[in-house]
């Protein structure tokens, strides 16, 4: 996650990337990807697009990327962009 971090310019900033190997996290989350497209091409125990505020441990706001023909965000990942996370901090 770290070479990630570094590849986003992100690394030594307030934002942390974590890794699910084993979707833990993201089925407590609701946030596994379950639509039968991506999963026949991704596999299953994929996460959606998506960005959370937390703060302390506390869950701010959780933005998904995703919309009724568009199950992965890919036409429109703005929810889960820096802007649209941020927009939830004001």
């Amino acid at each position: 996650m770290m070479n990630w971090a570094k590849s986003q310019r992100t690394a030594l900033t307030m934002l942390t990337f974590l890794g699910d190997p084993n979707s833990e996290l993201t089925k407590a989350l609701d946030l596994e990807l379950t639509d039968p497209g991506p999963v026949g091409v991704l596999g299953p125990g994929r996460c959606k697009r998506f960005a959370m505020h937390v703060v302390n441990g506390e869950i701010k706001a959780v933005n998904i990327s995703e919309g009724p023909d568009d199950p992965t965000g890919d036409n429109d990942p703005s929810a889960s962009l820096a802007d649209g996370i941020m927009a939830t901090m004001k």
